[in-house]
């Protein structure tokens, strides 16, 4: 029957060609491998990171912050209110200078103090010297002694008078001295003590 025409059936064609294909997609022989070829660097090989290969790193936490209260400052003490009144001593026509408040009591507190060298005013011997005091407050009885301005205490003190109502009395011979008033106060509100240091010219 050579030289017949027999028709190729669509199913055979169809499988023909899927073989084909499959032949054109194999793997390259193990023949083609060279084993002198270099292998890859590590660098080149993709590395696959999973999800639960990564560890999430906590936040720092901030340290709770610490406030300290603020530290209490003392009220100031008020002359003639809850401290004895200020004390000035003057010459005449002199300015005034107020003397340190030593050892007092007053009201219902009070307050111990060391010798005082007193605050320093200058003089002439045998001036007249006054004391004032603010706020004004009335005096019951007052005395005065000095020393000389090196001495740590009245040990051998002389007296510059005493009295009744406001101090008054008169300035020590030449010299540098410390004189200390003691003043009592009326309606039983205490007591204080003042210095001033009398450079006597």
């Amino acid at each position: 029957m050579s030289g017949s025409w027999f028709p190729v059936p669509l199913t055979a064609l169809v499988g023909l060609t899927v073989a084909m294909l499959a032949a054109g997609c194999t793997a390259v022989p193990s023949s083609s491998f060279d084993p002198d070829s270099p292998s890859p660097a590590a660098s080149d090989i993709p590395v696959v990171v999973t999800a639960s290969a990564v560890t999430a790193t906590p936040l720092a936490t901030a340290s709770p912050q610490v406030t300290q209260a603020p530290a209490m400052t003392p009220a100031p003490t008020v002359a003639g209110i809850d401290a004895p009144p200020e004390a000035l001593l003057a010459a005449e026509g002199g300015d005034p200078v107020m003397g340190q408040l030593g050892t007092y009591i007053w009201m219902n507190g009070g307050s111990d103090a060391p010798w005082l060298r007193g605050a320093p005013i200058n003089v002439g011997a045998g001036e007249p010297l006054s004391v004032t005091f603010l706020p004004g407050i009335d005096v019951a009885s007052w005395r005065t002694r000095y020393v000389p301005a090196a001495s740590d205490g009245e040990t051998g003190g002389a007296s510059l008078g005493e009295g009744a109502g406001p101090p008054a009395f008169l300035a020590p011979a030449i010299g540098s001295w410390t004189v200390a008033v003691t003043v009592t106060f009326l309606q039983d509100a205490g007591d204080a003590n003042y210095y001033w240091r009398l450079d006597v010219q």
